[in-house]
């Protein structure tokens, strides 16, 4: 009998933990995905997660899980995904504590993932993002607080966790000025900040007052702001900016929009993927392709430079009756 609890716990503490270093965020995630399979689990097995043996999640249970998430809580393929991913994480490192489940952790594993439809990046233009830098009440110290969260975001296109994480000690703001912080996979990068959000910072913190290294952004109570916050005062302003810019009305705006809104107006002044794929943290430049072909007006500029081909205009006319048919319907 192989109980659950112990590989899973190994699994968080030494796997994701010691062996891998890996960074708090996509710990939460995995975190989270196994409070919902747990629970599932309890629900269908009867048995409290203390009690569930690893036979127990086997690939009956785990797509049903899967299916679970899309139907029952609504989630997106994408979503549904990301919990695949994890589960899979899991159940690799389990492989090596538990030979004798080889078969049924091997059925886990070939559970493929969904391929999504790519859709373009939605992100804001400059005058959508003006307006939204616009909305904070600046006259109170919460507005001044969430002017400069949204200028910041937008000017360096760093992730939330990136933006939250951020402390005192992080802005340089001297010759060369920039902002470091912990990205993903717990790699370090400094992004540059032009003059006018240097200047931002600089009355923030001589307000912001603290310590060091104390958060950057605090809340009201003087912790460290929390992505949900950042994710509601982003909505929340979103909402005041669209009474000015009829625009935004049709846009689903959160914090990630702002970083596809940073990419995009670097690619539009003209930097090349390469130094955006490096501003922004990816290791891939296919990451920045995406915001490539979400936006129309590059393509039109490309479109524009291009030499029109030396052909004149004419009209396919077959000369058979039955493709004539086909041309025709």
């Amino acid at each position: 009998m192989s109980m659950l609890a112990p590989s899973l716990q190994a699994f968080f503490v030494s796997r994701l933990g010691t062996e891998r270093d890996v960074s708090p965020h996509p710990v939460d995630s995995y975190r989270h995905t196994f409070r919902l399979l747990l629970t599932y689990a309890r629900q269908r097995t009867g048995k409290a997660p203390s009690e569930l043996e690893l036979g127990d999640l086997d690939a009956a249970l785990v797509s049903s899980f899967l299916e679970h998430l899309e139907h029952d809580r609504g989630c997106g393929v994408g979503t549904r995904n990301t919990r695949l991913a994890a589960v899979h994480s899991f159940f690799r490192f389990a492989s090596y504590r538990h030979p004798e489940h080889a078969a049924a952790i091997q059925q886990v594993l070939a559970i493929p993932q969904k391929k999504t439809e790519r859709r373009p990046r939605s992100f804001l233009t400059r005058v959508e993002m003006e307006a939204l830098l616009a909305a904070p009440d600046r006259s109170t110290w919460s507005g001044r607080r969430d002017h400069m969260v949204l200028a910041l975001a937008l000017q360096t296109g760093l992730r939330l966790s990136e933006l939250t994480g951020l402390r005192c000690r992080d802005a340089e703001l001297g010759a060369g000025a920039h902002v470091k912080c912990l990205g993903k996979g717990r790699k370090r990068r400094d992004t540059p900040l032009d003059r006018t959000t240097v200047s931002l910072l600089r009355a923030w913190l001589r307000e912001r007052g603290g310590n060091p290294d104390d958060p950057l952004f605090p809340s009201r109570q003087g912790g460290r702001l929390s992505s949900d916050a950042v994710q509601r005062l982003v909505a929340k302003h979103a909402e005041t900016a669209r009474a000015s810019c009829p625009s935004l009305g049709s846009k689903r705006i959160t914090a990630h929009n702002l970083r596809h809104s940073c990419a995009m107006d670097l690619l539009a002044s003209g930097l090349d993927v390469a130094t955006v794929a490096m501003w922004l943290g990816h290791e891939k430049l296919e990451s920045v392709n995406d915001y490539v072909h979400s936006d129309l007006t590059m393509k039109e500029r490309a479109l524009d430079r291009r030499s029109p081909f030396k052909a004149g205009v004419g009209r396919y006319r077959p000369n058979d009756a039955i493709l004539a048919f086909l041309e025709d319907l």
